[in-house]
């Protein structure tokens, strides 16, 4: 027997469609890319022996439908999405996991919706929201640790020259987003061009998209545990950058994963599911301050 894809409509007549993974008691999660399709986050390192997750593709990616207008693409207009989605999931309360560039999007939801979130797990987080940016030198600082791996040396000049706006995108640096450039990193950056809605990804993070002052002000007032996690190795956003986003909430712990690229869960699996499961269970690191 066949399951049906769950799906349910937004507050603008979209159809948006989720995936349900695993067992136990739900974990919610937004994918990045930006507007990547979720498909790329697996099971995420075997959290779903563990968890439920579910997975929304966000409007015009995967299996959730285009919208009739482009132009809700763009962050702040899809905080309602989540929102519509929680509705339909039938919980009063979640916890919200978001990688990437969809812990923007997690961040304005738990400014506009604080009292829905029962704990948020920011993973390699993109911080546009809180008013930070990875700069092209922290890319190249985290990028130089890698000069001995065997693919260095032609990766890292045409790193540089995109960084600088001197050449396109080349594939050839693509090791630099993950901790082991294996079979296993291959096949999953391969997949990321089908999984991308492009258009969207321009507009996603379009003028207008973030305040960081209010947005800041709002999340300085958020009752939930947050847990930022940053990769050893990732440019975007590095450790120290990773950190200051941490310092906006009241109640955040935060994590550096060895070794780790940006996404963390494929580096090393057991590492990144024993650190979420002591978060989600009550038993994680120490808290921040909330300054920065």
């Amino acid at each position: 027997m066949i399951t049906p894809m769950p799906t349910f409509t937004a507050t603008d007549g979209t159809r948006l469609s989720y995936h349900l993974r695993g067992a136990g008691e739900p974990l919610v999660v937004l994918p990045g890319g930006p507007m990547r399709a979720s498909a790329y986050l697996g099971d995420l390192g075997g959290l779903t022996a563990h968890r439920r997750l579910a997975l929304l593709d966000l409007r015009g990616t995967g299996d959730s439908a285009a919208p009739a207008d482009p132009a809700t693409y763009r962050c702040d207009r899809m905080v309602e999405d989540v929102e519509a989605w929680r509705a339909d999931l039938g919980l009063e309360r979640m916890d919200l996991l978001a990688h990437s560039a969809g812990a923007a999007l997690a961040m304005l939801y738990a400014a506009r919706h604080p009292h829905r979130v029962g704990r948020l797990l920011l993973i390699t987080p993109n911080p546009s929201a809180l008013g930070l940016r990875t700069t092209p030198e922290d890319r190249l600082a985290v990028a130089g640790l890698r000069a001995a791996e065997p693919w260095f040396a032609q990766a890292f000049p045409a790193f540089r020259a995109w960084l600088a706006g001197e050449a396109d995108f080349d594939d050839v640096f693509l090791p630099f987003f993950y901790g082991r450039w294996d079979d296993a990193a291959r096949a999953h950056a391969d997949a990321e061009p089908e999984q991308t809605n492009d258009d969207a990804c321009e507009r996603y993070s379009g003028d207008g998209a973030f305040t960081p002052d209010v947005t800041r002000a709002a999340l300085a007032h958020l009752t939930a545990p947050v847990l930022v996690l940053a990769g050893e190795l990732d440019g975007g956003p590095r450790p120290d950058l990773a950190r200051r986003a941490a310092g906006a909430f009241p109640k955040a712990e935060f994590s550096v994963q060895p070794g780790a690229g940006h996404y963390p869960w494929l580096d090393d699996p057991e590492w990144f599911t024993g650190r979420l499961l002591a978060f989600l269970d009550g038993s994680g690191g120490s808290a921040l301050p909330s300054a920065e």
